[in-house]
């Protein structure tokens, strides 16, 4: 007999729409993930746990490789870094995008090859350069004036470094203000419109200690439309046409960055890479034999399109407290593991797994167990009306910035991360524990 269809709100707490695809409907109310029971990682590895599908995350950077076949695709570490997921993403044939000395030293001590790194950063320090001068990364992005003669000097009269110097092209996109990087008036990158990129620019190609290989730019993060990036390439090729006639230089690559889209909830809208691929790439030579220049290579830096959709966070709740006309429910993890609702309101649809219910869905906010109000994971979602401690939440789409931006607030121990792969389950990450806490803490 086949199952029955849900309509109305029964029907919005059932959609897996935004789950891994290797989600699996199983008897009691309970989900497996790459073939493993959620609820078997929560007895496991206890709660709150990441769960991180890898079978996910390959066919992600499978699907980058197909629709960008002449593209170099980097993964922005930031989004999550593991040695696991170092070796996943070279194995898939992905470079890398990083931002500090840490994220350098652990791709490249778990065995990836530096020449295939890009180094971020808008502040870097001398001991990131020094780190990737020392291990030999691709590329250093130029993101100041001041870093110029500064990575210069820390290069050596005797070296050569491959830079690219990243350009703010006046593009206003992204899903908040404080993930929108492509306009003036922020912190990262050198304008296009005062003239700051082109000067930049005119420097670095005087300092023989550095090799200008191309322009770099990130418009935002969390974007579904194609058309930023399309007003972006095309305000980037015109600087390099002003480049090559003011210097005769032409750059052999353009990084467009990141920032593409996914679906948190089901309903909403992610970005399309088919069709970024086709019209991005469309544009970029429309512009470029507008321009009379050759087309160089573009290079793509997606993080958590590739990492968030493969990621599912499980919580117990521990508390169920109606107050005036909203229900709270609190789990046992938070702000500390999942700062971005609190950051720059991110929005979850948490799931009850591991019993059946015929309870009426209720508006509820899911809450943590932090001392702040704004420790809010969801709010104004769908649970059943029946929810109560000992309850297990899931939590898809939580791959990307939440253990990377997790904290040891309350000093609750940050999560342990758990991969799932046809039927198995390993621990990547262990939990931080108390004597993580005390043998930190050196003072008398």
């Amino acid at each position: 007999m086949s199952a029955p269809v849900l309509t109305g709100p029964s029907a919005e707490l059932d959609d897996l729409s935004v789950w891994p695809a290797s989600t699996a409907r199983l008897p009691g109310g309970n989900l497996s993930v790459g073939g493993v029971s959620l609820t078997d990682v929560a007895e496991r590895f206890d709660t709150p746990a990441y769960v991180l599908d890898e079978g996910e995350v390959r066919a992600r950077c499978r699907t980058y490789r197909a629709v960008f076949p002449d593209a170099d695709v980097l993964y922005a570490a930031k989004a999550f870094l593991s040695r696991a997921m170092v070796r996943w993403i070279d194995e898939e044939g992905l470079g890398l995008d990083a931002c500090s000395a840490g994220e350098l030293e652990l791709a490249v001590t778990a065995g990836f090859p530096a020449a295939r790194i890009v180094l971020h950063g808008n502040a870097k320090s001398p001991g990131d350069i020094e780190t990737a001068l020392r291990l030999g990364v691709g590329r250093i992005v130029v993101d100041s004036p001041s870093e110029i003669a500064r990575l210069a000097a820390q290069v050596g009269s005797g070296g050569r470094q491959k830079v690219m110097v990243r350009v703010v092209p006046g593009v206003s996109a992204g899903g908040h203000e404080k993930i929108r990087t492509g306009t003036d008036g922020q912190k990262f990158g050198l304008s296009l419109t005062d003239g700051s990129a082109q000067h930049a620019i005119a420097r670095v190609l005087g300092q023989p200690q550095l090799e200008l290989t191309g322009l770099h730019c990130h418009i935002g993060s969390q974007i579904t439309d194609v058309k930023p990036y399309l007003v972006a390439v095309r305000r980037m090729v015109g600087l390099m046409a002003r480049i090559k006639e003011s210097h005769g230089v032409t750059f052999p690559e353009l990084d467009m960055g990141g920032g593409h889209g996914v679906a948190y909830r089901a309903g909403e809208s992610a970005l399309d890479l088919t069709a970024l691929a086709r019209r991005l790439n469309g544009k970029l030579s429309a512009s470029c034999a507008a321009a009379g220049l050759p087309v160089p290579r573009l290079v793509i830096e997606p993080g958590r399109a590739v990492a968030a959709p493969a990621g599912v966070a499980v919580y117990r709740v521990l508390a169920v407290k109606p107050t005036g006309s909203t229900m709270f429910v609190a789990v046992d993890g938070g702000m500390s593991d999942n700062p971005r609702p609190a950051l720059y309101g991110a929005r979850y649809a948490p799931r009850l797994i591991g019993r059946s219910t015929t309870a009426e869905p209720v508006a509820t906010t899911v809450v943590g167990r932090h001392c702040e109000a704004g420790d809010i994971l969801a709010a104004d979602v769908l649970l059943p009306g029946d929810v109560r401690p000992g309850d297990l939440l899931a939590v898809p789409v939580s791959g990307a910035y939440q253990l990377s931006m997790a904290s040891d607030y309350n000093l609750v121990g940050r999560p342990p991360v758990v991969a799932v792969h046809d039927g198995s389950a390993r621990l990547l990450v262990r939990r931080e524990t108390q004597e993580d806490f005390r043998r930190r803490d050196i003072g008398a």
